[in-house]
């Protein structure tokens, strides 16, 4: 298939087309897109040895497909799967029809309307041969608690939780 045939298939909903323009820019990343389609909703399953980044994938999939302008496309599911492995990590489903910044807004209105908490626990542990003192131990609980409250934009930690088997820090947001 040339350039131009295999664009104007895609256009037409053809998923062989689809997936081809897809595993152009994503094969070179490791990633492989197995595309199919039933009534209006277009399945793309993206596969790859790492656990991959859903949000610019999706937004990948979202432009690419919107580009094309298949009208017979609707909805669009979007899945995210390790190699060997039976089950998606990940999911995303939307709507072709809906603008992007639409979709944004409806995501922080779900987001702001049903928070998800996320707790951390992690447990320290070393002999006493390496002289771990409980200053030692609170710094290092600090440190870790306050990468993690600070790294983390996609996910609310509401708690993070040290213990070396005598102390506990816990910081909470």
């Amino acid at each position: 298939m040339t350039q131009p045939n295999i664009l104007e298939l895609a256009r037409q909903g053809d998923t062989q087309a689809i997936a081809s323009l897809m595993n152009r820019h994503l094969h070179p990343k490791g990633i492989n897109a197995q595309v199919a389609f039933q009534d209006t909703c277009l399945e793309v399953i993206l596969e790859s040895a790492q656990v991959l980044n859903q949000h610019i994938l999706v937004a990948f999939i979202r432009k690419g497909l919107t580009a094309l302008g298949v009208s017979s496309i609707e909805i669009v599911k979007v899945y995210g799967q390790q190699t060997g492995q039976e089950f998606p990590v990940w999911s995303k489903e939307f709507n072709l029809g809906i603008a992007e910044a639409d979709l944004e807004a409806l995501d922080d209105e779900h987001f702001s309307s049903n928070p998800q908490s996320l707790t951390i626990c992690i447990n320290l542990s070393g002999d006493t041969a390496q002289r771990l003192t409980n200053q030692d131990f609170e710094f290092i609980a600090n440190q870790i608690s306050t990468d993690i409250l600070s790294s983390c934009s996609e996910v609310l930690i509401q708690k993070v939780s040290i213990s070396n088997g005598s102390s506990v820090i816990t910081k909470e947001r």
